[in-house]
């Protein structure tokens, strides 16, 4: 029975529309419409969490202590295939021959390098051999190992390109002998200069002569542990005993940062803003995707600008190396050692927080955790982790761990702007109307003036070649 009715209602085709179908209501109502969305925006966490100092006059300048560091920079190659040469003039980042002015004699003294190559866990030197060599690392790294607590040699210290060792060979006159090894981490490329070499160029050129007697005679200044000149404070004492009298010099060329800009213009067609504005504001969602999108680049040069970006300004000693490539929790612990006066948060790629997560899971420790404004982060002994995407990440899956300490209050990294510009929109940003066109097109000059400054060194610290891949 139930058969023969199913073939009857096949056979009458199909049901007449009883009421309004929804595709022709559509035409009468009206849709709920999200505001422009975009994909480009993130977190932008260095925006928010540095400390942003007023810049009234367009310019800030760091005033520091005078320091009396010299040969603190690395030496420069340049490479012809697989040979290598120190160029010249990079030989004055030598303390010896800080100030030496002759290029001949650079030159020719560049000329007496002799490049070698080294196999990972090949020793460079070795404690207790005599010191006669000076060691211009090229290329790769290069672990300094000396006599641990327990009978185990110790990481005293990590080179790596730029660097060198055995400087003093040279500037003494008894070299003595290495009181650390040197071995070679990855696969290295070093220039050697024995210290034969240098003594038959000193005996031929009377101004290196002179210039290096003038070094050794010179005194010493007194310095803290910073470089910064000495002040002699007395403690302890009974009676009137004379007391010390002491200044803190300053730097008599101070850094000057200028406030740098990422300006574009906006245009906006008036027939869009006169009958599209229901129900929203064509001009102004321009605007904010266009505000959006210069803040992302405002936080991309604060990280990679070579003038003022962090990645470019950090301190060469607060430029430290991986042991073994991942960001282990070891070196984590070497990178807070950098900036050990209150950290306050580590700036690291997505990727490279993932990587310090399977860090931790290959050996058994839970991920530690912070609130920040009521967002869960990572964490590493109670310093949060926060996630930028404008640290480069290069093609081989090498990326950089930063370490900051903010505030000018705290000698520390600042950002700096300049309000109350003319048309402001946002603090440090304006929007300045520019006019219509003769095509009826609205232009407005959209501007971001901003800049960052690492006050003292310690304020910041790098964690370089972290590899993120698998």
């Amino acid at each position: 029975m139930t058969t023969s009715v199913e073939s009857r209602s096949d056979a009458a085709g199909p049901q007449p529309q009883l009421s309004l179908g929804t595709s022709a209501a559509r035409n009468l109502a009206t849709t709920t419409k999200s505001v422009p969305q975009m994909q480009g925006i993130t977190s932008r966490w260095l925006l928010r969490l540095l400390s942003w100092v007023d810049v009234s006059g367009g310019t800030y300048r760091v005033n520091r202590r005078l320091t009396h560091t010299l040969g603190d920079g690395r030496v420069e190659f340049v490479s012809t295939g697989a040979q290598v040469r120190v160029i010249p003039v990079e030989l004055r980042e030598l303390p010896v021959l800080r100030d030496f002015t002759d290029t001949d004699v650079l030159e020719s003294l560049a000329d007496r390098f002799r490049q070698r190559e080294l196999a990972p866990g090949e020793l460079l030197t070795e404690a207790g051999r005599p010191a006669d060599e000076l060691v211009l690392i090229a290329h790769g790294k290069v672990d300094r190992l000396g006599p641990g607590a327990y009978d185990e040699p110790t990481v005293l210290g990590t080179l790596a390109g730029g660097d060198y060792l055995g400087d003093r060979a040279l500037a003494a006159a008894d070299p003595g002998t290495w009181d650390f090894t040197a071995r070679a981490a990855t696969s290295t490329t070093v220039l050697v200069l024995a210290r034969g070499e240098f003594e038959e160029l000193l005996a031929r050129s009377d101004r290196l002569r002179a210039h290096l007697e003038a070094f050794r005679a010179a005194p010493a200044p007194a310095q803290n542990e910073h470089g910064e000149a000495a002040i002699d404070v007395a403690s302890g004492h009974a009676g009137e005993p004379d007391l010390p009298g002491v200044f803190a010099d300053y730097d008599l060329a101070p850094r000057e940062y200028g406030l740098s800009v990422a300006q574009t213009v906006l245009r906006v067609h008036t027939r869009v803003a006169d009958l599209y504005n229901e129900p929203m504001n064509q001009v102004e969602q321009q605007l904010r995707l266009t505000v959006e999108a210069l803040r992302e680049r405002q936080e991309h040069e604060l990280v990679n600008n070579r003038e003022f970006g962090l990645l470019h300004n950090a301190d060469l000693k607060q430029r430290i190396h991986t042991r073994g490539g991942p960001p282990t929790p070891d070196d984590l612990d070497e990178l807070l050692a950098t900036v050990w006066k209150d950290p306050g948060f580590i700036l690291a790629h997505p990727r490279a927080i993932a990587a310090i997560g399977r860090e931790l899971n290959s050996r058994g420790l839970v991920p530690q955790s912070a609130e920040v404004g009521g967002h869960a982060l990572p964490a590493w002994r109670g310093v949060p982790i926060f996630p930028c995407n404008k640290i480069p990440v290069s093609r081989s899956g090498v990326s950089s761990l930063l370490v900051l300490r903010t505030g000018e209050e705290r000698q520390g990294v600042v950002g700096l702007h300049q309000t109350g510009i003319a048309d402001e929109y946002q603090p440090g940003l304006s929007v300045r109307f520019m006019g219509i066109s003769e095509k009826a097109i609205i232009s407005y000059l959209v501007s971001a003036y901003y800049s960052a400054a690492v006050l003292v060194p310690d304020a910041l610290g790098i964690l370089e070649n972290v590899e993120v891949g698998h």
